[in-house]
């Protein structure tokens, strides 16, 4: 198999004792339950629309169609990693947590969502180096360079919006667009723009300290009680693009790949087997074996980023029960 064009894998040792299930659906019957919305990766539970229960699965996305294979521990992961970052990140801008009674659930606050993702990019990779390498030169209103490399660093981060499709895909999008149909009031769109660049900001430092440079992410930001408060996941390797920084100069000096930790491997893994959802395509078959070096790497970003070992939580019993006990527990003793 050829070589991903976009990135390079390291070797990584095998991690014994990380076997067990994995959770792909559930269907909770939890205390105050009104109702439940089940995402691409999350099912949401709304507890007497004032607090939201999110299940990070173990299912996994990519060009917005899921997977027919769980992930093992990759839900962990995800709301460990958000979880850590929104609390990184409470004292610069608010936020819906309030606490993870489950290693893979966080209980927040309900918040009316905008219908608009904020993608924010350092670097030219990923979609947009694919879109800019056919001829592109501007991204949702942002005017783009000639001669521009793939994995460049922009002068400046850029914020390339995005409509939040409730099915298929998610549509580029201008700020001016946003304001003049209303999806966002320009007071808001102001709060988010700025909100955005703090998180970046802060998101990037972090990164630094662990000799890593994030190189694009999206946030998603909510109103409630009248604020823009930030909700859902941030700086998760399913929201976010990680590169080492060791390296990255003289990989991009040369047009040789970048070391980088994200979900894009799976997504070139995909191209590479002629699969990018459309017409026509049949998804890859997704083995046990790809399913666990998936695993890996999740688990590879989360120690880098987190600096800490990962502790898998047990797996062996039914996880759909843990997970119900555990938040039934935490909302019964908050009232």
């Amino acid at each position: 198999m050829s070589k991903p064009s976009s990135e390079v894998t390291t070797p990584r040792p095998t991690r014994k004792g990380l076997g067990g299930g994995s959770l792909t659906k559930t269907s909770l019957n939890l205390p105050g339950q009104k109702s439940v919305y089940h995402g691409k990766v999350r099912d949401v539970y709304n507890i007497n629309d004032d607090l939201m229960v999110m299940v990070a699965t173990d299912r996994i996305s990519a060009f917005d169609v899921i997977l027919p294979k769980g992930i093992p521990y990759k839900g962990q992961v995800l709301n460990q990693i958000a979880a850590s970052f929104l609390d990184l990140t409470a004292d610069i801008v608010p936020n819906w947590k309030l606490a993870t009674p489950d290693p893979m659930v966080t209980v927040g606050l309900k918040a009316e969502g905008f219908r608009v993702e904020m993608i924010i990019r350092g670097y030219l990779t990923g979609s947009a180096w694919r879109e800019y390498k056919n001829g592109c030169r501007e991204l949702c209103g942002v005017k783009l360079p000639d001669g521009m490399r793939e994995n460049e660093r922009f002068p400046e981060p850029i914020i390339t919006p995005t409509t939040k499709a409730e099915e298929g895909h998610d549509e580029n999008i201008s700020a001016e667009e946003i304001v003049r149909q209303g999806l966002v009031s320009k007071e808001d769109w102001e709060t988010m723009v700025r909100y955005t660049r703090l998180l970046f900001q802060r998101g990037t430092e972090i990164a630094a300290s662990k000799g890593l440079i994030l190189v694009d992410t999206k946030y998603e930001f909510g109103k409630r009680d009248g604020k823009v408060i930030l909700i859902d996941e941030i700086h998760t390797p399913d929201s976010s693009r990680y590169f080492y920084a060791d390296g990255y100069e003289e990989r991009f000096l040369k047009g040789e790949p970048q070391r980088q930790l994200s979900k894009e491997f799976v997504r070139q893994w995909l191209i590479e087997h002629n699969f990018m959802n459309q017409p026509g395509q049949v998804m890859p078959e997704i083995t046990d074996e790809y399913a666990q070096s998936v695993s890996e790497r999740y688990i590879e970003l989360y120690e880098h980023i987190i600096g800490q070992k990962f502790v898998p939580a047990d797996t062996e019993g039914n996880l759909e029960e843990r997970i119900a006990r555990n938040v039934t527990a935490w909302l019964t003793n908050r009232n």
